[in-house]
Formats: structure tokens, C-alpha cells, sequence
């Protein structure tokens, strides 16, 4: 009798271990075929290749770069928004870090008052403004973005000034409305605002740097030659 109830201990045991082995087995499999399915795939940029191919190549003969890595490249990006209706209506500084953040794809940091201005009506640490920085990939997009798309939009355009340049190679152009950008639905703006572009590069000059951005196809004013 005790060797009987062994042997139906042992085939309980045996026949309880046997599904844990089975779903143990099946796991791997599952988490395999979920890795298959979801495959990231990277969009190339297109000014970037632009930038390797055809940029480097072109400042290379212009400037006479013996070295690839002397060409003057494009760092980051900046945009600044002031916002002086803040101090009568603090919430229009949340509806335009919305409309900012549609713009650029980038969540915005918000620029607090550091000093009180009785005169101005503003206490230290309300908020006064917006701010982002773009760097690598999205960069290059903005950019392709406003030349190609956003800089065409403006009324009675005649071509981006090529003397905001501050002598260490870096370019600032002010935007007067924000509503050239192909996100911001026109219908649903509630308060129209400029901004600061500021294009921080490399360039050890600003000819180097001006050179640069046009070869990017940015739009700048073409000098009218006197035949007189």
C-alpha cells in the first residue's frame, strides 16, 4: 500500500509539472516574434546628406579647406519668443508654448523674469517668454522647413538681410508672425507672435558663415549692381 501511494504521488507531481515546462517554453517564442514585428526604420534627413555631398564640397573649393573637417558645419539652432502680453494675461504664455511646440516638434522651456520692473508691471519669476534649442536631426528638419516652406509664405517677400550676422559666425533672423508655418491652423490662433531664429555655427568668420547658410538655399537679399 505505501509503495502505491508513491507511485501516485510521483504521476501527480509529474503530470502538475508538465504545463509549467510547456508555458515556460512558449515565452521565448512570443517576445521573438513581437521583436520581428516592430521594426524601427530611420528617415534619412535630407539637408544633412546635403550638408556631406554637395556643402563640404563647394565651401571646400570656395575657401580652399584642405581638410573635410575645417568646413564650417551648422551646431544648433535657437529660437527665443518674448511675451510682454504675460504680464496682463499669464495664460496666453501656455497657448503659445503649444503653438511653439507644434512648430519645432520640441517641448519649450519657459523664461521667467529674474528682476521686478514696477514701470513694466513685472515681478521677478513671472513668466515672460519661451525658449528651444534644436539640435542634429531635428535641426536639419526645421531648417528645410523654413526655407522650403515657411520663408515663402511671407507677404511681399523680397529676401532674408545678410548683415545680422555678430562677427563669430553666427546668424540671427527675426520672424514677424508665426502663422508661416505649416502647423499653426490660421482659424485657431489666438494671439499672433514673432520670433528669434538664431543659427549658431562653426565658422570662424562671417563670409564662412553666410557661405554656409546660402548653401543651404537660404534666401538672402541679392545686392543690386549700379551699371552706372
Amino acid at each position: 500500500m505505501a509503495n502505491e501511494k508513491k507511485e501516485k504521488k510521483a504521476a501527480k507531481t509529474q503530470t502538475a509539472e508538465e504545463p509549467k515546462g510547456k508555458k515556460s517554453a512558449k515565452k521565448p517564442e512570443v517576445k521573438e516574434s513581437k521583436k520581428e514585428d516592430f521594426v524601427e526604420e530611420k528617415i534619412p534627413v535630407r539637408l544633412h546628406d546635403q550638408y556631406r555631398n554637395d556643402v563640404v564640397k563647394t565651401l571646400s573649393k570656395q575657401f580652399g579647406y584642405k581638410n573635410p573637417f575645417q568646413v564650417p558645419k551648422l551646431e544648433k539652432i535657437s529660437i527665443n519668443v518674448g511675451i510682454g502680453a504675460a504680464t496682463q494675461d499669464p495664460k496666453i504664455v501656455d497657448v503659445i508654448v503649444k503653438e511653439l511646440e507644434n512648430i519645432v516638434g520640441q517641448k519649450p522651456v519657459v523664461a521667467k523674469a529674474k528682476k521686478s520692473v514696477s514701470n513694466f508691471k513685472l515681478r521677478e519669476g513671472m513668466k515672460i517668454g519661451a525658449k528651444v534649442t534644436l539640435r542634429k536631426a531635428k535641426m536639419y528638419e526645421f531648417l528645410d522647413k523654413l526655407i522650403n516652406i515657411a520663408i515663402p509664405r511671407i507677404r511681399d517677400f523680397r529676401g532674408v538681410p545678410d548683415k545680422s550676422f555678430d562677427g563669430n559666425g553666427n546668424y540671427t533672423l527675426g520672424v514677424k508672425e508665426h502663422v508661416i508655418f505649416p502647423e499653426v491652423n490660421i482659424d485657431a490662433v489666438q494671439k499672433h507672435f514673432g520670433m528669434d531664429i538664431t543659427f549658431v555655427t562653426s565658422a570662424k568668420s562671417d563670409d564662412e558663415a553666410r557661405e554656409l547658410l546660402r548653401a543651404f538655399g537660404m534666401p538672402f537679399i541679392k545686392k543690386e549692381v549700379s551699371l552706372n
